[in-house]
């Protein structure tokens, strides 16, 4: 049967009061219970919906994935910096965006083989994304120079290792933590210079 107008608002529901909880007691610390009373539904109701909590902040992460992907291809660029830009400010502020269940998502990889999969599963997904990227830059007229499926990595880990310390860690990182803007202009700035910056197109 069909999900009903007032089952999608009430999942909708769960899953705003849950990234409100996540952001406030942070992930391990947050009770279905929370998640209900935050809801303003019933603990009972909220099994309707998903088993566990886990299942829960996979359907978050799943929005993060699609966002991500939406965000980088929502404009179709053709100056190569631009798309780059694009691309780096969407999984920036799409990380920024979802920084609690990121948190929730490396907490749990380290303590659960599915969570640990599903991380592995995701960065594979980016770094196909980026890959076919660079595909279509040494097609357009550029060449790299370098192995395209570890660069690809390279760049994924950049732009994850970044995201990581700068709005993760923070207290813990040595040297000043440049805002949003100087941030994205960094890692388009290291990404397109690699790519496209060091070489002419023929």
């Amino acid at each position: 049967m069909p999900p009903t107008n007032k089952g999608r608002q009430t999942e909708a529901a769960f899953l705003d009061a849950a990234r409100r909880c996540f952001a406030e007691k942070g992930y391990l610390n947050t009770k279905i219970s929370d998640i209900a009373q935050a809801a303003g539904r019933s603990t009972g109701s909220f099994y309707n919906y998903y088993d566990n909590k886990d299942q829960l902040l996979e359907a978050l992460l799943d929005q993060f994935s699609n966002e991500v992907v939406e965000a980088s291809l929502a404009s179709k660029n053709t100056d190569p910096e631009d798309g780059v830009r694009q691309a780096v400010t969407a999984y920036w502020t799409t990380y920024k965006n979802y920084l609690p269940e990121i948190i929730g998502l490396f907490q749990m990889s380290m303590l659960d083989d599915d969570f640990r999969d599903r991380w592995h599963a995701q960065r594979a997904a980016g770094i196909k994304q980026v890959l076919a990227g660079l595909h279509g830059a040494e097609r357009g007229g550029y060449d790299i120079g370098i192995p395209l499926e570890p660069l690809a990595t390279v760049l994924v880990n950049m732009l994850e290792s970044s995201c990581w310390s700068w709005l993760a860690v923070r207290g813990g990182v040595a040297g000043s933590i440049p805002d949003d803007e100087t941030a994205i202009e960094i890692l388009t700035a290291v990404w397109y210079r690699t790519v496209y910056g060091s070489r002419t197109s023929r």
